[in-house]
Order: C-alpha cells, then sequence, then structure tokens
C-alpha cells in the first residue's frame, strides 16, 4: 500500500493526534486553514467596499468579525509551528521496538509556564514512558504537570518516565512489553492524553 502524501493525509483518517507525522501534517493544515479564514475576512471587506464605495458598510462589520475565528486559527498556527515533532529516522527506529505496545507519537504538552515535547509514548497498563529528543527535558515539571490531569480522570499510581538516551529508551520499551496489558487501563490513560495535547 502507498504511502499518501502530505496534502492527502491531511483529510484523511491517518493525521490524528498521536500519529507519526501528526505535527507536520498539522502545521500545514494550520496555515492553510488561517490563510483561508483571513482570505475569506479580507474579501468581504473587499466585497463590501467595492459595492458601497466606502468601508462603512455590513460586509465589513461581517469581514470584521470573521477576524476572530481567523485569529484564533493564528494563535494555533504558531503553536504547531514552533514545534518539531519526532526525527523520521528516529521514528522508524522505534517503530521496530515497540511491539504490541500502545504507542503516541508528537505529543506536545502545555502548562502555563512550559511547553513539553514528547516524540515518542508508549504506554502499558498504568505506565508510561516516552522519548524526547530535548536534552535536559524537565521530567519531574512533566510529571507534575501530568499528576493532577490523571487525578481529575481517576487514573491512580500511574508512573511517568521520559528518557531522551534513545538506547535506553529502547531497553525501557522491552521491559514494557514484559508487563501485562491491562488494555482497559491502557485505553483510558491514552484517552486522557490525547485530550490534553496539542
Amino acid at each position: 500500500m502507498r504511502k499518501k502524501s502530505g496534502i492527502l493525509r491531511l483529510f484523511s483518517a491517518e493525521a490524528y493526534k498521536g500519529s507519526r507525522d501528526y505535527i507536520r501534517t498539522q502545521k500545514v493544515y494550520e496555515v492553510i486553514r488561517t490563510l483561508l479564514y483571513f482570505g475569506i475576512s479580507l474579501s468581504l471587506f473587499v466585497a463590501g467596499y467595492i459595492t458601497t464605495g466606502n468601508r462603512l458598510n455590513l460586509l465589513t462589520v461581517v469581514a470584521i468579525l470573521g477576524c476572530l475565528p481567523a485569529s484564533k486559527s493564528a494563535v494555533n498556527m504558531i503553536m504547531f509551528l514552533r514545534c518539531k515533532g519526532l526525527d523520521r529516522q528516529t521514528a522508524d527506529r522505534i517503530v521496530s521496538w515497540e511491539g504490541e505496545l500502545t504507542c503516541l507519537y508528537d505529543m506536545v504538552f502545555t502548562s502555563y509556564s512550559k511547553t513539553f515535547e514528547v516524540g515518542h509514548l508508549a504506554v502499558r497498563g498504568n505506565t508510561v514512558c516516552g522519548y524526547s529528543e530535548k536534552k535536559g527535558f524537565p521530567e519531574k515539571d512533566f510529571q507534575t504537570h501530568l499528576e493532577p490531569i490523571f487525578k481529575a480522570d481517576s487514573h491512580r499510581n500511574v508512573t511517568v518516565k521520559i528518557f531522551t538516551d534513545l538506547d535506553k529508551y529502547r531497553e525501557r520499551l522491552s521491559q514494557l512489553q514484559a508487563l501485562e496489558p491491562e488494555q482497559g487501563i491502557t485505553d483510558g490513560i491514552v484517552q486522557t492524553l490525547k485530550s490534553v495535547v496539542l
């Protein structure tokens, strides 16, 4: 089966939170959407100006109101443009280590003070481990950020460990595969994680 190009993936079921290349496809989507929204507002303004000869008309009001969703889209676009996503070569290596683990890619968590980019996450029962390409990843702050989120969704005793060394991460993935699947718990934690990322 041939892989779809970036543009085609935008409109397919493959470009969803936690999927490979999510950040890359979302960047393209957000840019197109933002340009489209601002384009619609601008065209309404121009149409109103051309038909009435001045800017004091109803279409100007509609164009100004159209700037609200366009501005919201621009904020999302800026957030996604700041993110890198997991390097493709690294992702190719990690895929071969996943086995039957439930895994997520390109997860970007935001708090009031920090943004946590985790390139890959593996979940098995109430154990979450991940890999970040950012050296000096603030793991303690990340754990502190996730604790109340897990508690709010009634997930207890969830352990979170983020690696920045790929070889150590590979070892941890092989250890995770030996644990009991506990699919119900795994699915619940995955849904919670997806609900709080960009």
